[in-house]
Formats: C-alpha cells, structure tokens, sequence
C-alpha cells in the first residue's frame, strides 16, 4: 500500500446496545416532560443491567411524568419482552432519583429581561461539527455505511424476515482510500445478538448477503471484502445482561464515527440549554451547509461556550485544505447568517419539542428526518450569496 493510501474505520450500534438503551430511556424520559412543559430543564442519566433499570439527574420541570411508563416503553420497543433475554419491559425493576437542578447553575442559565440577559449555556465546553461530500448525506463513508447496516439489520427484526434476530448489535465498516478519495470497503464486521436455535452459518449468510452487501454501493465493493460475522462464534447473551448500559458512552457512534473531533459532551438526557447537545447540533448545522453551498468538500467548525453566558467564546472554521474561501471570511459569513447563542440555537433549530427519543440511535446526524431541523440545507444558498460564490446544492 503506497504512502497515500490508508485505512479508516467507523463503528455503529443498534438501538438494543446496553449503551443506547439508556440513551433512548434517558431521551424518552426527556421527551415526556418536554411534550408537557417545552421549557423543561432535564439531565437525565440512565443505567441498565440484568433486570433493572436506574434513572438519576436534576430536572426543573411543570411536568408529572409516570418514569416507570416511559422506562418500561422504550424498553418493549427495542425489543426486551421476555426475561430470557435478562431484561423485560414488563417484569423489570425502575429505580428513578431525580432531584431539581443545582440554584447555582439555573441562575447562569435564566434568562433575565429586566437585567437584558438572555438564557446563558448551561455549561462551559466546546463542540465540533462536521461535514463532507463523500455522501448523499454528507457524512464521512465509513459512519454512514456502519449506520446503513445497523438500519437494515433493524428492518429485518421488526418485519421478522427471519426469527433469530435479538436487540443487541454492532456494525463496523473499514474503507480504504486514495488520498482524499474513498477506493474501495476493505473489511465489515457485524456482531448481532441472535435466539439460541439458529446456527453461525444461517447467520453469516444471511448477514452477509441480506445486510451488509445490499448497503455498500456496488463501486466500492472489489469482491474482496473481509467480512466478520459473529467472530466469537455466539452471540445469544447481551444487551443489558451482557454488558451494563449507560448514557452517554457512545459519542462517537452519536456523532462522526472518529473522522470528526468531539468536544466529549454527550446528548442524550440533555434538554438544549446545555450546549453540548445544541451547539453540536449548530455546528454540524453550520458544517453541513458550508459543503452544501459548495464552499468547501469537508468542513468542521468548533463553538465553544462558558457557563452562564448567551454568545460563544469562540468560533472556528476548518475547511481543510477545501475551501472556496477563505476561512476568516466563513468565520464571518457564519456569525452574520446563523444564531450562536444558546437561546438563538434553541430558537432557530426548535429545539424544545419532544423529538429527541429518535436521535438517540441511529445516529444524531445524517438522517433524513424533517424533525432534525440541524440537517436542513435551506441556509446553503444564503451562506453562498454571502461569499459570491454559486450554490452547488
């Protein structure tokens, strides 16, 4: 392999992951305040393991919320109804601790309009957003592929295509590229929980040439693809008796599978005061549009916030070599068309529905979903305009 070609490899995993059943609880849980009072404070953490779920944090909320529904339901639709798989909806333990959010913080955050202040961020940090034009979506190959998988692994479960499939998955895609180009997929692992009486080749078979090799565009597949199915060779233990599950342990699954930075913020469980959930939804926002409107093959950008105050500390643009522009000017451009703020974000993205339960797996970015208003591209021909260059979107 010549010095400008490597390897680059992303993984997903399904929504009956320990890690993502208590994303999409703590999101559940965060949905049904918001559904009932939109300016909900919520930070909900979650933990899974064999028989029991614990839900914990500091919410502010008008909200009455039954915690032992919502738990209980997202639990029955990934897929955990019966206790031989370690965890049932219906048979489980919920243990819920949720006090009301620190005075301290609330008081940074608060918007004042007698004092002209606006809601401040809920927290210092910073956050990346990304996007490239290797796909129709605009994210890196190997991400959106892994996704793609875990997607129709997924379909086949709930359409009962066959009837050995269990909750618990995991994909990972490896891509060789050229450079800047992606050549060709080199290896595909998928791990997927299954019912005791299939054998590993019913499952290789079908895994390979159902799941995994419709997903690969035909150009990329050389018809030497290494393919791991199953690898240990069994797989009917997981979920959340295989492996304790918790928020927030999949940031980079959530996000650009490694080729992206991240600011190490997790989202789910996070009403969008807190900016690490929103401003990284602005920024793939920002990102997203910028390789939209032509104006760069692949863009990050960084927003970082501190505690309490309303417009970020900083602001970054990194076109990688790419841009159309230059970067000082995008810097511009960005303030001029989009809100950085954290009340503006919540504002302009309508943050404070109740739509967060489906980000919390299948990716938060990528998707073709009108309720992820971050992966709108309206704002591409502006952002165009801006710099006097013709949209390509």
């Amino acid at each position: 392999m010549s010095s400008d070609k490597f390897l680059f490899t992303s993984e997903s995993v399904s929504m009956g992951h320990p890690d993502k059943l208590a994303d999409q609880i703590s999101d559940g849980i965060l949905d049904a305040m918001l559904e009932q009072d939109p300016n909900s404070r919520v930070a909900c953490e979650t933990m899974v393991t064999t028989g029991i779920a614990i839900i914990a944090g500091e919410v502010t909320t008008k909200a009455v919320v039954d915690y032992q529904t919502v738990v209980r339901n997202v639990i029955r639709e990934v897929g955990y109804t019966d206790d031989e798989m370690g965890i049932c909806a219906d048979t489980c333990a919920v243990m819920v601790s949720l006090d009301r959010q620190s005075p301290d913080i609330a008081k940074g955050v608060d918007e004042n309009s007698g004092e002209g202040k606006d809601i401040g961020a809920g927290d210092q940090g910073l956050m990346f957003g990304f996007a490239c034009n290797e796909t129709p979506e605009l994210m890196p190959l190997p991400i959106a592929l892994s996704n793609r998988i875990l997607a129709r692994l997924n379909e086949a479960r709930f359409s009962k295509e066959v009837d050995w499939l269990r909750p618990d998955s995991k994909s990972q895609v490896t891509v060789e590229y050229d450079g800047n180009k992606a050549v060709k997929v080199d290896t595909v692992v998928v791990s997927t929980q299954h019912a005791p009486h299939v054998t590993l080749e019913e499952i290789q078979d079908f895994v390979i040439n159902k799941v995994i090799n419709p997903c690969i565009p035909e150009e990329l597949n050389k018809g030497d693809i290494t393919y791991h199915v199953n690898p240990t060779g069994i797989f009917v233990i997981g979920g959340p008796h295989g492996d304790c599950g918790l928020t927030g342990r999949k940031i980079i699954v959530d996000t650009y599978g490694g080729w992206g930075r991240h600011g190490g913020g997790a989202f789910s469980g996070k009403d969008s005061t807190k900016v690490d959930r929103s401003a990284a939804y602005m920024a793939r926002h920002v990102a997203k549009n910028i390789v939209a409107a032509g104006l760069a093959d692949s863009c990050e950008v960084q927003l970082a916030y501190a505690i309490g105050v309303s417009d970020p500390v900083s602001v970054r643009v990194d076109t990688q070599g790419t841009g159309k522009v230059d970067e000082s000017r995008l810097v511009e451009i960005v303030k001029e068309v989009f809100p950085l703020s954290a009340a503006g974000i919540i504002d302009y993205l309508n943050l404070r529905r109740p739509i967060f339960r489906k980000t919390a797996a299948g990716g938060h970015f990528g998707r073709d979903d009108a309720d992820f208003t971050w992966e709108d591209t309206a704002p591409a021909a502006k952002l165009a305009d801006a710099a006097g260059v013709a949209a390509t979107s």
